[in-house]
């Protein structure tokens, strides 16, 4: 197992979802296609503004790092809340080189939790619904900077689905009735928490579970209408917090995933493996990212990679079968993942610090392209009508433009902290501070005179 396990989990990850029922929607996180690009409508202003630009914002009790998800006027997010402890509860026994080991920020695992799913209004904030999903002893513990809602839910315009981990997996109609629910097993993660994200494809549920050193590691698929599972195959790939992709290239589609041992494609529609390749050999927290014909990987602890590998690979490509289109050592950082927009990859370091690349080829445009605001970062680069936003965990946010200059736009502050990805959907920005949701964008005057009330959403 990787020692790079110390360190802090990323706790904000990527999802490929279905397709939206709306072009404008934005169904889980990083969109519709897991990109972060917004397809279309504007984007978010070049100047935005709290106070100009500030919708509404609704409390949001509990804790999450889950990032909002929308679709046909409703937000979805999950929410974790701490409770008391419980005597004799505990999490499990990890080991560590052969050792015991327990994260010296593994924190929790020994209380009653509640893990819920709630959805409002995306035009007002108001709270539509609030569903318990599971309330009891948690299986493990998680990183004391992390949450047990991490893994953002998705929808397909029917159903949301939300997955907890070992505490369940969740499916209700987007109008709030429950439909199925499922335990798909205990799974270790080093006493730190999962962070991927559920998958849709065709009527299919997809969960990526690595676990500690892979041992029980596994990938699963469950009936989307009903939660049976349909199939499941073992992983040969320690912990991981990379939520997967899907893409489709020359009529096959695609499920790449990232992991320390191996990258692997997957057929989504039957878990068979179309290819794998030496992985990461850091740790698994970026989702995958691709252009044209080639998939592109990235990490950024404890050392810093990216390569790309070409989609019409097939079996087994570690040793002497490597088939890496080019390789980049620098740049990236721990949690937040990266941006491919309009053929140039954007990698951003825990600092903020962009570097670009030419995605096609890996050659540098530019490196060293700084913002207006300084912190760690955890929330992953969004983007939209040629403009990238990044948010940091003080909740001070800056826009770029996308392009082969670094040019900073902008910048403002949220007032709370923020480690979730936010969404964008035409000329709207969701944003998951620590205690509020945040929707931003065009308003009238008398609008933005009556916003900031808040609203309360359990």
């Amino acid at each position: 197992m990787s020692k790079s396990l110390h360190y802090l989990l990323a706790t904000t990850f990527a999802v490929a979802p279905a397709l939206a029922a709306d072009a404008n929607d934005w169904p889980g996180f990083r969109g519709a296609d897991g990109s972060g690009i917004a397809r279309s409508g504007p984007g978010p202003a070049a100047d935005l503004d709290l106070d100009r630009h500030l919708l509404w914002k609704a409390k949001i009790e509990g804790r999450g790092h889950s990032s909002p998800v929308v679709s046909d006027g409703k937000v979805f997010l999950t929410t974790a809340i701490v409770g008391d402890v419980i005597p004799g509860a505990g999490p499990p026994e990890h080991t560590f080189g052969g050792q015991p080991f327990r994260h010296p920020q593994a924190v929790d695992g020994n209380r009653h939790h509640t893990m819920r799913v709630i959805a409002l209004d995306a035009d007002q904030g108001d709270l539509l619904w609030s569903r318990t999903a599971y309330a009891g002893r948690v299986y493990d513990d998680r990183h004391s900077a992390s949450s047990y809602a991490s893994p953002t839910p998705v929808t397909d315009g029917e159903r949301v689905y939300a997955y907890f981990g070992s505490e369940g997996v969740y499916a209700y109609t987007v109008g709030g009735e429950p439909v199925w629910e499922r335990d798909i097993g205990d799974i270790k993660t080093v006493g730190l928490g999962v962070g991927t994200s559920p998958v849709l494809h065709d009527g299919l549920l997809i969960i990526l579970a690595d676990e500690d050193s892979g041992d029980d590691s596994f990938i699963v698929a469950l009936d989307a209408a009903t939660g049976e599972e349909v199939w499941k195959h073992d992983r040969p790939v320690q912990a991981s917090w990379a939520t997967p992709v899907l893409v489709e290239h020359e009529g096959q589609k695609q499920l790449l995933t990232s992991g320390y041992e191996y990258v692997i494609a997957y057929n989504p529609a039957d878990g068979s493996e179309l290819w794998r390749a030496t992985g990461l050999q850091n740790n698994a927290i970026h989702i995958p990212m691709t252009v044209d014909d080639l998939a592109v990987f990235t990490s950024g602890y404890p050392g810093k990679v990216t390569f790309a590998i070409p989609l019409d690979s097939r079996g087994d490509l570690t040793g002497s079968n490597e088939a890496r289109a080019w390789t980049y050592r620098k740049g990236t950082g721990y949690v937040p993942s990266n941006l491919l927009y309009d053929g140039l990859l954007y990698l951003t370091n825990d600092g903020g610090v962009i570097t670009c690349l030419d995605a096609r080829t890996g050659e540098v445009v530019y490196e060293g392209g700084r913002l207006p605001i300084r912190g760690r970062y955890s929330a992953s680069m969004v983007g939209g009508g040629g403009r990238i936003l990044m948010v940091n965990t003080d909740g001070d946010a800056a826009l770029f433009r996308a392009g082969r200059e670094h040019e900073v736009l902008g910048s403002f502050s949220l007032g709370e902290s923020v480690w979730a990805t936010p969404a964008i959907v035409g000329d709207r920005l969701y944003i998951r501070g620590s205690e509020h949701l945040f929707a931003l964008g065009p308003a009238s005057e008398e609008a933005a005179t009556a916003t900031g009330s808040g609203n309360d959403a359990p």
